[in-house]
């Protein structure tokens, strides 16, 4: 078992990627914490071996705060949440902007923020720091999509943000990598398919765009997350790992 030992926190861990990553690392031996603001969704874990749950509100600062401080150890994070506003630059709102970019990055600020303490204390103590995972995007500072303004600038922010933390704490066992997922057929994704007038070629469209041919499913992008992980990228840190189906080929 590749994370035996680790101690793993995941937000949006309800369903989606988020939920996949959790269940891929519990089943790699670590144990694994796993949040979402919505409780109803946490139920899906019960019985699960390794996995613990907690609500948790990441656009709140000190519920954040809290959870890292309550626990013991803290080797994974995977900073999951997130949110895709449609529409162009010309479309875009300020409260759109701003609802993305405090949960898109400023979460993720957030929530490292917390960590880095206790990150540092570990790797003084035993020469184990820790693995910090963003979610970024293909739509981002990598490439352009139509339609993704707010929503590929939040994610060039997170690449950007991957980077700084990774630069700062390369000699203090922090390890801050970011994945860039294609179209992954999520609930989430569902949600937005359902919001245009004409559901069916919505998704068509989103298909099309994927030179696969296909869409991506969540257990097919839970295993970047648990090799970012583990200690078989101990050498990888500052790096946005392209898991898109061929988007950028």
């Amino acid at each position: 078992m590749r994370l035996k030992g680790k101690i793993a926190l995941v937000t949006a861990a309800g369903q989606g990627i988020g939920q996949a990553a959790a269940m891929a690392m519990a089943a790699e031996g670590a144990t694994v914490l796993a949040t979402d603001v919505n409780a109803d969704l946490l139920k899906s874990y019960h019985g699960v071996a390794n996995v613990q749950t907690a609500v948790l509100d990441v656009l709140d600062k000190d519920a954040i705060a809290k959870q890292v401080a309550s626990m013991a150890r803290l080797d994974v994070i995977f900073n999951c949440a997130g949110f895709v506003h449609n529409g162009t630059i010309e479309q875009a709102q300020d409260e759109e902007w701003n609802f993305a970019f405090n949960l898109n990055v400023r979460s993720q600020f957030w929530m490292i923020q917390a960590a880095i303490p206790k990150m540092v204390a570990q790797f003084e103590q035993d020469g184990r720091g820790g693995s910090i995972i963003n979610m970024a995007s293909v739509c981002s500072s990598v490439k352009g999509l139509p339609n993704r303004f707010i929503y590929g600038t939040s994610k060039a922010a997170v690449i950007g943000l991957t980077k700084s933390v990774a630069a700062d704490y390369v000699r203090q066992g922090i390890r801050c990598n970011c994945i860039c997922p294609g179209t992954v057929d999520t609930p989430s994704l569902q949600d937005r398919i359902n919001s245009y007038a004409d559901p069916v070629q919505a998704r068509k469209d989103f298909i099309n765009r994927q030179p696969m041919g296909r869409l991506a499913q969540a257990h097919e992008i839970a295993p970047i997350v648990t090799f970012l992980a583990s200690d078989e990228s101990i050498f990888a840190t500052g790096n946005a790992y392209m898991v898109d189906g061929g988007m950028t080929i």
